[in-house]
C-alpha cells in the first residue's frame, strides 16, 4: 500500500494578519517532511472563490514551490481544474508538463470538474455538461503533451488550430492520469476511461470494498476504453488523519478538525452563501457543542476503536488493513483541516513513519508487481480499443502565414533574389 498527504489549504475565520502565509508555508514544510519521511504522494487540489474551505487556487504554483524543496515524493494535482473556462487546454500541458520536467518525472495528473455553484456560476460552466467539457478537455491535453504537432480540435468546449505545444513532460507518454470520483457512478468513468481513482469521499471498508470491485471489475472489462495514451490501474481513498499514543489526544487534536472539513463541504454545497463574508467556523463550534468529550468518552470505555484514521498506532493499522483487504491501493491522510496545528500535524507524521508505514510497505513493490502481471492483458486490450487521434505527416501541418512582412525582410529577399 501507497500513502499520501493531501491539502486543500483551508483556513478558517477569523482571519489574522499573516494567516494565509502561515498556512503556506507550514503545509510546504509538511509536504518537505513527508518527502523525508517515506510518503509516496502529495496531492494539492484547485478550488476557487471557497472562503474557509479551500485557500488553494494555483496548486500548479504550489507543487513546483514543492518540486524544488524534495527529492521522492510524488507530486499530485488532486485536483486540476481541466474544463477550459477555468484554464485553457494548452495552458494546462505546457504547466503540468513543465512541473513534471522540474521534479524529474515526479508529477501525477489528477482532474477534476468543479461542484459548486461558486466556481460553476463565475466561470460560465452549466452543471449538466461540466463532465463531457472536462473528458473533452482532458483527452485533448493527453493529446497535446504526446503529438508533435498538436493536430488540432474543433470540439464542444473549446477550438484550437495546430499548434506544437511545449515542453513535453518527462514521463512518457504522459504523468499518470487521476480523476476525483465522489460516487459511485464517477469510479464507474474513471474506469472506463483508464483512469485512476481519487476516491474524495471517506467511506468505511464495506463500501470502499464495493468501490474498487466496481473499478477494477470495469478495467478488466472490454468496457475500458483509455482516454489518454496509457491505463492508470489504481485506486487511492482519503481518510482522516490524526495520531498519537493517548487515544484521548488523537482525538482531541483531529476529530473537531475534521469533522468541520465534512461540514464547510456541506454548507458550501447545499446552503446559501455570501462570498467574503462566511463565519462556518463558529457556527460549527456552536452546533457541536462537546461532541468530542462525548466521543473521547466512548472511545476510551473500548479496548478496539474504529476512528477511521483519528486514534493509536494500533487503531491506524486496523483502520488500513481493512482498506487494504477491500482492494485499495493507496490512502490519502486529510491532516490539514479545521484549526489542526503544524506541530500535531508534524508529530504524526512522524509517529505514522515511525510505527505504522512499515509494516505496509515493505512489500509495496512485490504487490505491485504481481497486479501489473494480472492486469497487462487487460490494459493492452484497452489500449488497442482506443482511437488515436493521428499524427501529421510534416506536408499536412499547416502554414502560419505572418500577417505582415516587414520592409527589411522584403529588401533581403530581392538582394538574393539579385545575387542570383
Amino acid at each position: 500500500m501507497r500513502f499520501g498527504v493531501f491539502y486543500e489549504l483551508q483556513l478558517p475565520r477569523p482571519w489574522n494578519d499573516g494567516d494565509e502565509h502561515r498556512l503556506f508555508k507550514e503545509a510546504l514544510q509538511q509536504v518537505v517532511l513527508a518527502d523525508e519521511l517515506g510518503f509516496d504522494y502529495a496531492w494539492e487540489v484547485e478550488h476557487h472563490f471557497l472562503d474557509e474551505y479551500s485557500h488553494s487556487s494555483a496548486p500548479e504554483v504550489f507543487l513546483a514551490a514543492a518540486a524544488g524543496q524534495t527529492e521522492r515524493i510524488r507530486l499530485g494535482h488532486g485536483i486540476k481544474q481541466v474544463i477550459a473556462n477555468y484554464n485553457h487546454p494548452a495552458r494546462t500541458a505546457e504547466c503540468v508538463a513543465t512541473l513534471d520536467l522540474l521534479s524529474d518525472g515526479r508529477v501525477d495528473f489528477g482532474i477534476g470538474e468543479g461542484a459548486t455553484r461558486l466556481e460553476l456560476g463565475a466561470f460560465g460552466i452549466a452543471a449538466k455538461t461540466k463532465r463531457a467539457m472536462a473528458l473533452e478537455s482532458t483527452e485533448q491535453i493527453c493529446n497535446m503533451m504526446v503529438l508533435t504537432p498538436y493536430p488540432g480540435f474543433a470540439g464542444e468546449s473549446f477550438t484550437m488550430p495546430c499548434r506544437n505545444v511545449l515542453p513535453k513532460p518527462l514521463q512518457t507518454p504522459h504523468p499518470p492520469l487521476w480523476m476525483a470520483c465522489t460516487n459511485r457512478d464517477t469510479i464507474k468513468v474513471a474506469a472506463r476511461n483508464g483512469i485512476g481513482a481519487l476516491a474524495f469521499s471517506f467511506l468505511d471498508p464495506q463500501e470502499a470494498r464495493t468501490w474498487s470491485q466496481i473499478y477494477y471489475d470495469l478495467i478488466c472489462s472490454g468496457e475500458c476504453v483509455p482516454l489518454g495514451w496509457s491505463v492508470n490501474a489504481n485506486l487511492a481513498m482519503v481518510s482522516a488523519f490524526s495520531m498519537h499514543e493517548d487515544r484521548a489526544e488523537a482525538i482531541r487534536r483531529g476529530q473537531d478538525n475534521f469533522e468541520f472539513f465534512r461540514y464547510s463541504q456541506q454548507r458550501l454545497v447545499a446552503e446559501d452563501f455570501v462570498p467574503g463574508f462566511s463565519n462556518m467556523w463558529e457556527d460549527f463550534r456552536a452546533k457541536r457543542g462537546d461532541a468530542s468529550d462525548r466521543l473521547i468518552q466512548a472511545a476510551l470505555a473500548r479496548a478496539e476503536y474504529d476512528g477511521a484514521g483519528i486514534g493509536t498506532p494500533d487503531d491506524m493499522r486496523r483502520h488500513l488493513r481493512e482498506f487494504q483487504e477491500a482492494g485499495v491501493d493507496q490512502v490519502i491522510f486529510l491532516q490539514q483541516a479545521g484549526r489542526n496545528s503544524h506541530s500535531n500535524i508534524c508529530e504524526s507524521l512522524q509517529l505514522f513513519a515511525d510505527t505504522v508505514m512499515p509494516g505496509f510497505t515493505r512489500d509495496a513493490a512485490e504487490r505491485e508487481a504481481r497486479k501489473t502481471e494480472r492486469l497487462a492483458p487487460y490494459i493492452e486490450a484497452a489500449l488497442a480499443r482506443k482511437n488515436y487521434m493521428p499524427p501529421l505527416a510534416k506536408d499536412d501541418v499547416p502554414v502560419v502565414k505572418a500577417a505582415v512582412k516587414s520592409a527589411a525582410f522584403d529588401a533581403l529577399a530581392k538582394q538574393r533574389s539579385a545575387a542570383g
